[in-house]
């Protein structure tokens, strides 16, 4: 048939929906591809050219096999197409002519073998008949002897004359029964001979033999023997093959013995038997065939084969057991025991085979699947068969698997903590966070976001953002370590699989100091110039007495906040020791004769930065017993031009002023706890520069004055026990009130007093106030 020509329509004896054919990949799986589907309507195809002869040769019915594929899921239809036969090769002789030498004593009746006819065609299309031209002396006979086969004899009708006609030339015709009829001549040269009336006669008509292929070069496979009873020439037989050449390339014949051994190693896969036909004629002419039918033993000589029919180029990493991954088929040349196949997997894989019918398999999945850990398999399948001994042969496939979603980003840390240090430029990186998702692609692409932090939502953005790409986490802004000093944030690593797949992080940013605050002084109060007001020192005090503190602080902390004190100038640099981290202004030895009354220290406080910050302070220091002695040595002074003479003088008066003041306050205070008011509040202020109130447990609360101070007065309200307290606040001495006055020197003591249950708990605070004129001005309250 041509090519293209329809044969059936496979679509629709499958009940497969032609729709579908594209889809599921239709298509046919044969070593030779004979055909083809149309997929676009199920017809099955002639693909290329059919020679019956040649696919089954000696067979009369010839089926082809064919195994339809359709994937998506797989299935494997199973068609046998049966390959009829035309009348397409005509009868024909294996040799052009034919001699025979015919004794002329040969009787009416004798038969003469001669050479049958091939047609590879079979059935109808086969060789019918014979025909031979006219001759008075000669007939044709055809008998089926062996097989079927029809083998035509000349047989003598009259005696032979060699003196009349010593030679005869006839026509032999095979006829095949196609349509049209085809036909195959050879031509008969008959030479009549003298008397040799005894053809050879075999001692079989029919030979049966086997051999075992792959047989050693040499093997002897059979002897014939044939016998003549005439006697001298006309008895001596010699043997030849009277079948195609083909022959001859597999078996020597001894042409004097009749013994037919092998020449080369027959093959079973090739034909499994052979018809071979041997001719003995005696040395006057005569002739005689015998036929040898070889049928050939089967050795395991050929493995299996693994040939796939489909593989699937890709597997999910989730995909369920059972799965079918591969369709295969085994094929054995061999037949029996030695064309039995088994198939095995020898690696420990997640896979297995399930077997089918005519010779299929499955490959399927018998395991969980992880992509990260293993990407791909190579799968050797291995095809053995139960011949002895068994031969096998092996196969690899490459099953590469394919990404899901299934693992969510790592970070490289459980957390993360991060040290910047204060002042640091807007826009640099302080960090950075990485985590790794071993998935590909998308589902392996990680973006990175921030989700809580403990900073509020709105100061978060000004704070520090986040690159999405690497993760690299940038400051927004300075930070200061005075105004933060840490802050923890919470960072997610999310891949752009389906569904997404996310982790968190906690990412603490420790904002460290750099010394850039400088010390300051909180005590004493300095004036404008950097000098405090003066301190007293008696007379006779000993080494190591307590003058003065120097109270100093710094907004840095750490090492930048570990403060020193030093001197830097004194008047008697030996006179008094500093305390280098206390500030403790103490007596270093005793005041001597020659020793000034007015003592100056300069104090630096500097913190423990690199490079150090500094900050200074002037002390003055009056040798005095008591401030009326005290003053005159402050009036004493050596520049005349000094303003802060004129400042002390302007101090002398306010503490008179704050004496007379002082005094008005405790009459006051007598006059109220004698009078017993009920009411507190009908006492109101007695003047513009005093306000009274009222305190806790109801005590009266003084709290206005004109001097630089805040006095705290609180009158007790007890049944059992009247006193008058007079406290001092927390802020003694404002620096800023201070700035314009003269030296004061302040001492205050505390200690707990504790009263009966009907009385007040209070703090008994006795202070005492000298004054350039030295006076005190309350000796104790």
């Amino acid at each position: 048939m041509a090519r293209g020509s329809v044969v059936g329509n496979v679509a629709e004896d499958l009940g497969l929906p032609v729709r579908d054919l594209l889809t599921r990949n239709l298509r046919v799986s044969a070593e030779k591809q004979y055909f083809t589907v149309n997929t676009e309507n199920g017809n099955l195809l002639v693909s290329d050219r059919i020679d019956r002869e040649s696919l089954c040769p000696q067979n009369p019915q010839c089926v082809v096999p064919l195994e339809i594929v359709a994937e998506n899921p797989l299935n494997v239809f199973h068609i046998n197409v049966m390959i009829k036969d035309i009348n397409d090769n005509p009868p024909h002789f294996p040799q052009n002519s034919i001699v025979l030498q015919i004794n002329e004593f040969a009787t009416p009746g004798t038969r003469f073998g001669l050479e049958s006819a091939i047609d590879a065609d079979v059935g109808p299309n086969s060789l019918q008949t014979y025909q031979l031209s006219y001759s008075e002396l000669f007939s044709l006979m055809v008998e089926d002897k062996t097989e079927g086969k029809n083998v035509p004899e000349l047989v003598l009708e009259k005696p032979l004359d060699r003196e009349q006609q010593s030679s005869h030339l006839l026509v032999l015709t095979a006829v095949d029964g196609g349509d049209p009829i085809q036909t195959g001549t050879t031509q008969i040269r008959i030479k009549v001979t003298d008397a040799n009336d005894n053809p050879p006669v075999f001692s079989q008509d029919v030979y049966k033999v086997s051999l075992r292929e792959n047989s050693p070069p040499g093997t002897s496979v059979v002897k014939v023997k044939a016998t003549d009873q005439d006697e001298g020439i006309n008895s001596e037989i010699t043997y030849s093959f009277k079948t195609p050449r083909d022959i001859g390339k597999m078996l020597v014949l001894d042409h004097k013995s009749g013994e037919i051994k092998s020449k080369d190693p027959i093959d079973f896969e090739i034909s499994s038997s052979y018809t071979i036909s041997i001719e003995a004629k005696d040395g006057g002419g005569m002739a005689t065939e015998c036929k040898i039918i070889l049928e050939i033993l089967d050795e395991n000589d050929s493995a299996p084969e693994v040939i796939f029919t489909s593989v699937s180029s890709s597997i999910t990493e989730d995909a369920k057991p059972g799965t079918v991954i591969a369709l295969f088929k085994t094929h054995d040349k061999d037949s029996g025991e030695n064309g039995e196949v088994t198939c095995l997997i020898k690696e420990i894989v997640p896979f297995r085979i399930e077997s089918s019918a005519n010779n299929y398999y499955k490959l399927v999945t018998d395991g969980a699947l992880d992509r990260e850990q293993i990407p791909e398999y190579n799968v050797t399948i291995t095809a053995t068969d139960r011949g002895k001994p068994s031969l096998s042969s092996s196969r690899s496939v490459t099953l590469h698997i394919s990404d899901v979603n299934d693992n969510a980003p790592v970070f490289h840390q459980a957390s993360y903590v991060v040290h910047v240090a204060e002042n640091n430029p807007p826009g640099a990186s302080i960090a950075q966070v990485s985590a790794s998702d071993p998935d590909l692609g998308p589902n392996g692409h990680v973006s990175y976001s921030i989700v809580a932090s403990d900073l509020e939502p709105r100061a978060l953005s000004s704070y520090v953002s986040v690159s999405a790409q690497s993760g690299v986490l940038f400051a927004q802004r300075a930070f200061d370590h005075e105004q933060l000093r840490a802050f923890e944030l919470t960072l997610q690593a999310r891949d752009h699989g389906s569904p997404a797949l996310s982790a968190n992080v906690s990412l603490r940013v420790l904002v460290g100091d750099r010394n850039d605050n400088a010390p300051r002084v909180l005590y004493p109060a300095l004036g404008p110039d950097g000098s405090a007001l003066f301190d007293t020192v008696p007379r006779a005090a000993q080494p190591g007495y307590l003058v003065t503190k120097v109270v100093a602080v710094d907004a840095d902390s750490g090492h930048n906040a570990w403060l020193s004190y030093h001197v830097l100038q004194a008047s008697e640099p030996g006179l008094f020791s500093l305390g280098l981290r206390t500030g403790e202004v103490r007596t270093a030895r005793a005041l001597g004769d020659r020793d000034a009354a007015r003592q100056r220290l300069l104090v630096a406080v500097r913190d423990g930065g690199q490079p150090p910050l500094s900050a200074t302070a002037t002390l003055l220091l009056v040798f005095a017993d008591s401030l009326q002695e005290a003053l005159p040595d402050l009036s004493d002074r050596p520049e005349p031009s000094d303003p802060q003479d004129e400042l002390q003088f302007y101090l002398v008066v306010a503490l008179a002023l704050i004496s007379v003041l002082f005094l008005l306050v405790v009459i006051l205070a007598i006059a109220l706890r004698l009078r017993r008011s009920s009411s507190l509040a009908t006492w109101g202020c007695f003047q513009p520069s005093l306000c009274s109130k009222t305190g806790p447990e109801g005590f009266s609360n003084y709290n206005e004055g004109t001097l630089p101070y805040s006095y705290n007065l609180y009158v007790a309200n007890s049944r059992e026990t009247g006193f008058n307290i007079l406290t001092m606040t927390p802020e003694m001495v404002p620096p800023e009130d201070l700035s314009n006055e003269a030296p004061l020197g302040v001492s205050v003591t505390e200690e707990n007093n504790k009263l009966n249950s009907n009385s007040v708990a209070s703090t008994h605070v006795s202070f005492s106030l000298s004054s350039a004129y030295g006076f005190g001005l309350i000796p104790n309250i």
